[in-house]
Order: C-alpha cells, then structure tokens, then sequence
C-alpha cells in the first residue's frame, strides 16, 4: 500500500504543455511514444458502499500504442484506493491524498466474473490517452514527480502526482497557480462536462471518430 498524493490541471492547448515539459528536460517514459489506451471498468456493490466510504475498486487494461516491435503488449492492473489511514488530508486541503493498492493480473475479465459473484457490478466504464513523463535529471526536486498527460472524452488534463513540494513548483512551472488545481475524479469531471453540454452521462467513452 502506498499513499497518493496528486492534482488535476485542466488543459487547453496540449502541444504547449508538451512544449513546457520538455524545455524542463522531461521525457515520456514507457515503449514506444509512450502513449497508453486506458479502458477502465470501476466496481462497486448495488447501493455504492464503496464510493460511500470513499474507497475505489477498478480494474484497468492498459495498452501501449505504437505498431511493430516498438508496440508493447497490453497489462492489467487491478487498483483499491481508500481515504488515507487519518482520515484527514495532512497534506493540506489543496491535494488529493489516498492510500492505493495496486496488482498486476493477467486477464480482466475473469477477474471481472469473480468481482459480479461475490455481489458486485461494473457501473462506469472510462477510456483516456494517457502519455507519462519525468523530468530530467537536473530537475532533483522532480525525481518522485510523475507528470502524466490524460486525453479523455471529457477534456483534457495534466495530472501531477508526487510530493507535495514538487507538485506545486512543477504546476507553476507549467504555468498554472493553485486556484487551478482539481481534486475530483474522472466520474465528476465528466459528469460536470454532460451538464455543460446538456446529454445525459453514461460512461465516459469516445466515440467513433474522436480516438487518435
């Protein structure tokens, strides 16, 4: 178990957040371009006893995109996240602090059936792009720091997650003041961006036409 400690920035203009990290020496880790699919199916009992309690069950199929050797093959990634063992953000009111769990399994729907036996169902299903980066190594207060970038249906963001210290110099050094910083999921987000455009939410998933 380990502590997560991370923000969310919204983005406008992807090609200069790249352009910023990369002026910090930052470099996309991973095979090939780096960019991974994410498919993720969150589970939860009939009356959402987990999310009541602020704790996430999600399994995750991740799948490096490229062709050829540089291609690599698909993982999944079984994750329990729950509110950090205080129960209070010692970090300060502006990150979001959980405690998270993460296995590697080989197959997600077995896993899947196992979770819908024991009384629990898939009720939201997400995609996004997500490309990661680490700063070089001039930058030593970035050695924890991952800067992940999220294409999703709903917009896209910049994930900070790390140490506190780091996150707040690393989002000013993208541009970014504290007011912009996002503690919410993806299930919020997305629900806030249907709102905005006036659909019914579903599960957040692209359409044809709008992956990459």
């Amino acid at each position: 178990m380990t502590k997560e400690i991370e923000i969310k920035l919204p983005v406008r203009d992807m090609k200069a957040v790249e352009r910023k990290i990369k002026k910090l020496g930052g470099k996309s880790i991973g095979s090939g371009s780096g960019r991974v699919h994410e498919f993720n199916v969150i589970f939860d009992t009939p009356d959402g006893g987990l999310a009541k309690h602020g704790q996430l069950l999600r399994i995750r199929t991740e799948t490096p995109q490229g062709s050829g050797k540089k291609a690599a093959p698909s993982r999944v990634i079984l994750t329990f996240k729950q509110p950090s063992v205080r129960g209070v953000d010692e970090e300060g009111d502006r990150f979001k602090v959980r405690e998270e769990t993460e296995v590697e399994v080989v197959e997600a729907g077995p896993l899947g059936k196992i979770f819908e036996g024991l009384g629990l169902r898939g009720w939201f299903s997400y995609e996004k792009y997500r490309t990661t980066w680490k700063l070089g190594a001039s930058q030593r207060w970035a050695k924890d720091l991952l800067i992940e970038l999220d294409e999703t249906p709903a917009g896209a963001f910049v994930e900070l997650e790390g140490p506190p210290e780091a996150i707040d110099k690393a989002a000013a050094a993208l541009g970014y003041s504290r007011k912009d910083y996002l503690l919410k999921n993806y299930l919020a987000l997305y629900a806030e961006d249907c709102k905005r455009r006036g659909v019914a939410p579903g599960n957040m998933l692209f359409t044809s036409g709008k992956t990459k």
